[in-house]
């Protein structure tokens, strides 16, 4: 199980803020991200919208805007998917197996391919300062 909590952003229960703890075995161990989530009108029919507050160095993550490239999230969604999955399989798989071959930070997927140490040394180099 992943290690999380959970922030309401208003009254309702739409728009939250989840502190999620980096993965164990990944070199994002040790930070901890604020991903803002938006639940739309037709969720669980429509995937929510997530992305990183803070600054994270991935290749599937905007750098500048938090955006997050993943394919369960953005184009098979599905409604037997929920939150849980979100934050207890999607995002640590996201952090555990960057995929470079589809990025939304070029500069952080084309150092992953060249120098791998160099990637995780830069990505232990965000962890901290964001």
């Amino acid at each position: 199980m992943s290690d999380y909590k959970v922030e309401l952003i208003n009254d309702g229960m739409q728009e939250f803020y989840v502190h999620f703890n980096g993965p164990n075995e990944s070199p994002y161990h040790g930070g901890v991200w604020r991903i803002r989530v938006e639940l739309p009108d037709a969720y669980p029919y429509r995937s929510p919208s997530i992305g990183f507050v803070n600054k994270i160095y991935h290749p599937n993550v905007d750098e500048m805007s938090g955006s997050v490239c993943l394919d369960v999230i953005n184009q098979t969604w599905s409604p037997m998917f929920d939150l849980v999955n979100v934050f207890e399989v999607f995002i640590p798989q996201l952090l555990l197996y960057p995929n470079p071959s589809d990025p939304l930070n070029g500069e952080a997927a084309a150092l992953m391919m060249r120098d791998k140490p160099a990637y995780e040394q830069r990505v232990k180099g965000h962890l901290f300062s964001s």
